[in-house]
């Protein structure tokens, strides 16, 4: 019977972000649909008017998420029970903005921003240009670590590492970002205050496979 050893292999990586990605959520709601449609066209379009006086190609702007619905609410009638009534439609723009770190950029976008009446939710991610690298280099780590911690444990045991006879890993995705957010208020954002300087802090990640070899 042939003798065999398994070992799970730990990859770790650290990157400084070099990255800034900016997402701006904007609701418009209204009681009839032209109406609605209008003021969804007219807040994008405030919003691409900010980025490009903040030095920004308003080409960059991207929509990730875009929908439009009829909005409810519930109320009691006379008898005590609930129901529900139609108020309107409301629609939903989803964008993105991505750029090389620089804050003082940064600020000057969310300058412009807060000056648009756009009113968008903004919240801000720091990550890296080229994710792919970063996570192939954190599946080499792995692979390193579980071929030393398999030498080690084959050395104590008397025994030689031999071939390597079995990968197995769960390509699970992983989340390249810098645990530093921003997140802005409605009431920050629109407070004309200057954004101070931030060093994001850098990106740890960390992931695993699990490895058989043959001893002999």
């Amino acid at each position: 019977m042939e003798r065999t050893i398994t070992v799970k292999g730990t990859g770790k990586v650290s990157a400084k972000p070099d990255l800034i990605v900016v997402r701006m959520e904007i609701t418009s709601r209204a009681a009839r649909y032209e109406v609605t449609m209008n003021g969804a066209a007219t807040a994008i379009s405030r919003l691409q008017n900010a980025i490009e006086k903040a030095d920004f190609e308003k080409t960059v702007l991207k929509t990730t998420d875009f929908s439009i619905d009829t909005d409810y609410e519930s109320y009691r009638d006379e008898d005590g029970n609930y129901k529900s009534r139609f108020r309107g439609y409301v629609c939903v723009q989803k964008t993105k903005l991505e750029f090389p770190l620089d804050t003082n950029r940064l600020s000057r976008l969310i300058e412009q921003v807060s000056n648009s009446k756009a009113e968008p939710n903004l919240s801000i991610h720091f990550t890296v240009k080229d994710a792919d690298a970063l996570q192939d280099a954190l599946l080499v780590n792995a692979a390193q670590n579980a071929r030393h911690r398999a030498e080690l444990l084959a050395k104590g045991a008397g025994a030689t590492l031999g071939e390597l006879l079995q990968i197995d890993y769960t390509w699970d995705e992983l989340h390249v970002f810098s645990p530093t957010r921003l997140t802005f208020s409605e009431d920050i954002l629109y407070s004309q205050e200057r954004m101070p300087d931030l060093e994001p802090d850098d990106i740890d990640l960390s992931d695993y496979a699990t490895f058989v070899w043959a001893l002999s």
